[in-house]
């Protein structure tokens, strides 16, 4: 299978970028985005030549570091996968694949293919915790949580963090990401203890780095956990809550 890649190189984030072109008249199928990028690599290195930059870590769709731009799409071709198991199956031989990083203004490059996503770390900062009293841990019977929330949570929980949502959003906004805490953490008891108080600290940090809501719904349609467009629901909803009770809770 040849194809013909075209592959950000950016040496930092104060240098301007440029895509490099690479033929690779070797691919198999059966390959994943990031093992065409490690075959690319091993033959750069093979050459002496710099092999680009580009973050990974588990590879099985669950950390989020692998986020990549594959022809304008974050990720890749298939709906709700993550770049790491995005597979060349989805492509044809002679075709032409553009490679960069996730797009955003929030995002700045750190070099070639990596980014720097601690914008979503701040939010997660202002509030994405829950509170507990210390000394001896409780039995694990003693605060309840019927089967339809605890399911629930779970899966606003899977949210990996990755940012294909803002890479996505034309206003590179945060909101499903953001969402899906509010309303993972609002579902659990322990995480009711201060739900006004993190729904207005988490949006305030969202709305001083993020954009606006675009209403496309791009966000849910790249997203590798599947979080549901719903959970853009939670920030005025929140937002809504936690004014009108005034206090911490």
């Amino acid at each position: 299978m040849k194809l013909t890649l075209e592959i950000w190189r950016q040496a930092g984030p104060e240098t301007e970028g440029h895509f490099e072109t690479v033929e690779v008249p070797d691919a198999v199928e059966q390959m994943s985005i990031l093992e065409l990028l490690d075959h690319v690599n091993n033959q750069f290195v093979e050459e002496g030549k710099e092999p680009f930059t580009y973050a990974s870590d588990c590879r099985e769709g669950i950390c989020g570091t692998c986020g990549l731009t594959i022809n304008g799409r974050p990720h890749g071709a298939d709906q709700n996968v993550p770049a790491c198991l995005q597979r060349l199956v989805n492509y044809n031989d002679g075709d032409t694949l553009k490679i960069e990083p996730f797009r955003s203004a929030v995002f700045p490059v750190i070099k070639d293919l990596v980014v720097d996503r601690s914008a979503l770390d701040r939010v997660m900062q202002q509030g994405g915790y829950v509170s507990v009293f210390p000394g001896t841990a409780p039995d694990a019977d003693t605060l309840s949580v019927n089967h339809h929330d605890s399911e629930l949570a779970l899966d606003y929980a899977a949210c990996i963090g990755c940012g294909a949502c803002v890479a996505a959003c034309p206003n590179g906004a945060a909101h499903l990401f953001t969402g899906a805490k509010l309303k993972h953490l609002k579902l659990l008891p322990l995480g009711k203890l201060e739900r006004g108080r993190r729904a207005r600290k988490m949006i305030d940090e969202l709305e001083t780095n993020f954009g606006p809501c675009s209403l496309y719904g791009e966000c849910a349609d790249v997203c590798p956990a599947g979080i549901p467009l719903d959970a853009v629901g939670a920030i005025n909803a929140e937002r809504v809550r936690a004014a009108a009770r005034g206090g911490d809770d």
